[in-house]
């Protein structure tokens, strides 16, 4: 080949834009099922409760819709803007989680970790997710080469620390500081420079951690939990009522289902089967095929996830991907480890699936972030 006709050859090279068009599909894919559960898995609830077998689908497609739009908006935005304001973000975030503890706080079940403003409910623990995401893919990004030696790594696992146990304080929420710890972990140790330093230090803190627990919870309701996860049919009437219904409703789907809809044990048996058991109504009505679709397609966009990181423009967007995989994965991972009785009760979501606004629309935000970051993927056409 000629000088000349290398010289054209390049000249028709140019950069083009990139969508992960995959993912997206994944997204509505994942959001349309979840609306079709929040409605097959709540119908009964909310007929009795309400006189209206919608009601909870109707608020959760309220959610969703907000989520795409805010999906939309921030596809749209140059992720990187988010490296200006992570300081910001992260300061409002914490003090929206105080607010649980004011007038605004509102009790659910029990539990004081939302507040309410007018008709709007919001749990601030996704907002301190998000935000921790945002926070450390700028900090990391910035001056993971800094990190070096054990100093460093206490100094900034120490930081993370403070705030899990923050969270875990204002709201008594243990879960969402696992999560946040979990996050903070992942994405530290993908930047690492020094793995095995990290590792060494990271096994100390988390043993050290699962120890406090432990001692610390003495006879309260984790202490309850444990020992319902432990033996469910010796506290069938207490702790361990809700996993023994999840498991009938597992076992009594076998491979098929009993067709979607026709779930039992969402009929008064499983507490609440909208919220953090709905895996275990769809493996009921859909049987261990649907159980199993699901866990694939969750696979399938962590997969999209890697991809995209692995292929960013800048290592905050790398970081940033990395972030809400981990998010991801971890809340799937602990749901479907509670609905088969692998681990103790911990309360969290399925992602997409279980009911919550908050979480809907926070979730949506990251999706937007991860289509964002794969806007900006550089690729070249002839």
């Amino acid at each position: 080949m000629s000088r000349d006709d290398y010289n054209n050859d390049v000249s028709r090279i140019r950069q083009g834009s990139y969508f992960d068009i995959s993912l997206f599909i994944a997204i509505v894919f994942l959001v349309g099922f979840g609306l079709l559960m929040v409605y097959s898995t709540s119908s009964y609830n909310a007929m009795r409760k309400y006189g209206d077998p919608g009601f909870y689908f109707k608020k959760q497609l309220v959610a969703f819709g907000l989520g795409f739009l805010c999906m939309a908006v921030t596809i749209f935005i140059d992720y990187r803007i988010l490296k200006n304001w992570y300081g910001f973000i992260l300061f409002v975030s914490l003090i929206v989680m105080a607010m649980v503890r004011t007038s605004i706080g509102l009790d659910v079940n029990g539990a004081r970790r939302w507040i309410k403003v007018g008709p709007i409910s919001i749990q601030p623990s996704e907002i301190v997710k998000i935000a921790i995401i945002i926070s450390l893919a700028t900090i990391l990004s910035r001056s993971a080469r800094a990190l070096n030696d054990l100093g460093s790594y206490a100094v900034l696992l120490g930081i993370i620390g403070a705030i899990c146990f923050y969270v875990k304080q204002i709201s008594n929420n243990l879960s969402a500081a696992i999560i946040i710890a979990g996050i903070s972990f992942i994405m530290i140790m993908v930047a690492a420079p020094s793995k095995p330093t990290f590792l060494t230090i990271g096994v100390i803190i988390v043993a050290g951690a699962i120890l406090v627990v432990v001692l610390s919870s003495g006879t309260s309701f984790r202490s309850d939990r444990f020992q319902a996860w432990h033996n469910p049919e010796k506290y069938s009437q207490s702790g361990g009522y809700q996993i023994l219904q999840g498991l009938y409703a597992i076992g009594s789907g076998g491979f098929f289902g009993k067709g979607l809809g026709h779930s039992v044990q969402k009929q008064g048996f499983v507490p609440e089967p909208q919220n953090d058991m709905v895996f275990t109504i769809i493996c009921e009505e859909l049987g261990l095929f649907g159980g199993a679709a699901v866990i694939v397609l969750f696979i399938f966009m962590l997969h999209r996830f890697y991809i995209i990181a692995r292929n960013a423009d800048d290592l905050f967007g790398s970081l940033l991907v990395i972030g809400v995989m981990a998010h991801i994965a971890i809340q799937v991972i602990l749901n479907i480890a509670v609905a088969t009785n692998t681990i103790p009760n911990t309360g969290v979501t399925l992602p997409f699936l279980s009911y919550g606004g908050t979480s809907v629309v926070f979730l949506m935000i990251e999706m937007g972030m991860v289509l964002s970051v794969s806007r900006k993927i550089r690729v070249f056409k002839r």
